[in-house]
């Protein structure tokens, strides 16, 4: 089943105003610990105990960014950055560089354009990217790296979260025959896979298209925008997955609670200067510290606090699913998403009635609602929130 994108676009990450740094003065360094502690607390605080079972991250309104912001500059300082160089914007591209095993990395305002200059740099000039063809950057991205880059861009399985080495030696084997030569010279994979509700890339084939690549001089793009939730399903290092991958995409408003903005992190070669094609297309904003200072703010300590919002889920799911009146059907192999079916009762008026116990669902299809795991399930123990569900049934 493929996922329609306003359904799936729960945004509640809207940056509000911004406070000036300069009055608030500025550190260069922030203690990783420091930053950790702090995020736990802002987590708490935010809505204190509403569960928001839509979206990756807290859903911060411009509120509670303001108060966060606010935070970070009474308690730790913010170093402002200048055209997205320097301060607090280095300081996270650093902290994401080693956390993701790269060299480099680079702040970018959003994903789009963290995909975009990602395979352009790969491609090094015109030529054919594989992609899947429910991927974002071949779906959702306004056909940027084919109109202004000039890729040709190669969608393989159709309808699926993952396609397959062997689809990868056919392109292969029909570009050296053809005609006209023109050479593959990246492979895109995203994974999760958004389109299809958080399902990850395959991995035994993802193994065969890694040693495949190696073998023919591809280089390799890793659209991972929700890596750091897929780790929390598989026990993976982010480092260690990436490893394979020449550069990677990762998200910052999603689960990182900025406001906007992404990470690309890759080799020296790749990743130096590329603040220059950044400007080019016009993604050095003039300050990007508040973005900046916010994901960087939960960076630190994310793993842990996920993992408790997973085991709270599995908890919460396995209690729903022994009584009758609801059916759980999870994506596989999945990460943050699944569906809950809810029998005998409005599946409208049951939104009402929870939401008024202090949990929120997204909007149901029917008689069922697509359930997004984050951080927010912290707020509630397990039996707390199987008890609520429960209770919501009355009418």
């Amino acid at each position: 089943m493929t996922l329609d994108r306003r359904h799936f676009l729960q945004l509640g990450a809207l940056g509000g105003p911004f406070l000036s740094a300069g009055a608030r003065g500025s550190l260069s360094t922030v203690g990783a610990r420091g930053f950790s502690r702090a995020a736990d607390s802002a987590a708490a605080t935010a809505d204190d105990r509403v569960v928001r079972l839509s979206g990756d991250g807290l859903g911060l309104s411009p509120a509670q960014y303001a108060a966060v912001l606010t935070r970070i500059l009474d308690e730790r300082g913010v170093a402002p950055d200048s055209y997205t160089l320097g301060g607090v914007v280095e300081e996270l591209e650093e902290q994401f560089a080693r956390a993701l095993g790269k060299e480099r990395a680079i702040f970018m305002p959003t994903g789009t354009l963290a995909n975009h200059m990602a395979v352009r740099a790969l491609a090094n000039g015109s030529s054919r990217v594989v992609v899947q063809e429910e991927s974002h950057l071949y779906q959702d991205e306004g056909d940027c790296a084919q109109t202004l880059s000039h890729l040709v861009l190669m969608p393989l399985g159709a309808g699926r979260a993952s396609f397959t080495a062997a689809d990868v030696q056919h392109v292969i084997d029909q570009t050296k025959s053809a005609r006209v030569v023109s050479r593959v010279s990246v492979i895109s994979i995203e994974t999760p896979v958004r389109r299809k509700q958080g399902e990850r890339f395959d991995a035994g084939e993802l193994k065969k298209i890694n040693a495949l690549a190696k073998e023919e001089g591809i280089r390799l793009h890793l659209d991972g925008a929700r890596l750091f939730l897929q780790a929390a399903y598989t026990g993976e290092d982010v480092a260690a997955y990436s490893a394979p991958f020449d550069t990677v995409y990762v998200s910052l408003y999603k689960y990182f609670n900025a406001a906007s903005g992404a990470i690309l992190a890759g080799p020296r070669d790749v990743i130096d200067g590329m603040y220059h094609t950044r400007r080019m297309f016009g993604g050095g904003l003039s300050s990007a510290w508040p973005f900046a200072a916010v994901a960087l703010h939960y960076l630190p300590g994310f793993g842990d606090r996920f993992g408790r919002a997973v085991k709270t889920s599995e908890e919460l799911i396995r209690a729903l699913g022994q009584h009758r009146s609801f059916a759980v059907e999870r994506v596989s192999p999945g990460t943050n998403l699944f569906h809950l079916q809810v029998r005998g009762a409005d599946a409208a008026a049951f939104r009402t009635r929870l939401a008024q116990q202090g949990i929120n669902l997204s909007a149901p299809q029917g008689d069922r609602f697509l359930v997004g795991v984050n951080e927010t399930l912290n707020r509630r123990a397990p039996a707390e929130l199987a008890d609520t569900f429960t209770r919501a049934l009355a009418s």
